[in-house]
């Protein structure tokens, strides 16, 4: 079940995603005023989660009214990553793949670091996102979190708690709880073909397996719709990535 928030206003990582945009809609459903945030990087995915973000947005708040205005920041990554594949889109982690595959270096402090001040720089004392549980990555742990709010207290004086309401939670849970959502305006995909999803890389899987596994149909449309992704267990569906 999701870990209680005790205040009233908070700040939320918005990825376009299921995850974020139900935690997002459970957000204002508790009666917090949210502040969006969306980091754009340069990544290949984020004119499509750019757009799923400001649909998602637009959609729930016609039924809430505590949700500000979106916060776009910039984080480009090109200088740092290369040709990685998250820039390139060559070699993209493919439906055969383990989620340790989609690895990217840094990426949670890189996407943390500009809206956690800018948090503290607004008065708001808290960050949320959505990492599910069984992330492999260790830049998700309690521990990772922990030293990264004591660092930037350090840096900056002020505290700004980074609060996990799905740390708990599996990509089925969190479907479960967001039956509701217009889930079908998000977007998870490494690879977007034309706007759509690929329907072939890690995260289509990931997507695909979880709706599958909560006996719902898949609202999402892939550009590839005879594709078919691998539904084993070398899926874990906790990257929240």
């Amino acid at each position: 079940m999701p870990e209680p928030i005790p205040e009233s206003t908070t700040g939320l990582l918005l990825s376009g995603g299921i995850d974020s945009a139900v935690l997002l809609d459970l957000l204002l459903r508790r009666g917090l005023r949210v502040v969006p945030f969306y980091v754009r990087t340069g990544c290949v995915w984020d004119a499509c989660e750019l757009n799923a973000v400001r649909q998602v947005a637009n959609a729930l708040s016609e039924v809430h009214a505590d949700l500000d205005e979106l916060v776009l920041l910039e984080m480009p990554l090109e200088d740092l990553y290369g040709d990685h594949w998250s820039v390139s889109g060559e070699n993209v982690p493919d439906e055969t793949t383990t989620d340790e595959a989609v690895f990217m270096p840094g990426r949670n402090p890189l996407l943390l670091l500009k809206p956690a001040l800018w948090c503290q720089m607004h008065g708001i004392g808290q960050l949320a996102l959505a990492t599910l549980a069984n992330n492999p990555f260790e830049d998700a742990t309690p521990e990772f979190f922990a030293l990264f709010e004591k660092l930037l207290a350090q840096a900056t004086g002020g505290k700004v708690e980074i609060v996990r309401p799905f740390a708990g939670a599996t990509k089925s849970d969190v479907l479960k709880m967001g039956r509701h959502v217009p889930l079908e305006l998000t977007f998870s995909c490494l690879a977007p073909l034309h706007g759509l999803h690929c329907g072939q890389c890690n995260k289509c899987a990931e997507r695909r397996l979880a709706f599958r596994q909560i006996g719902c149909d898949d609202p999402t449309r892939y550009a590839n719709s005879a594709s078919r992704c691998s539904v084993d267990s070398r899926i874990s569906h906790g990257s929240g990535r």
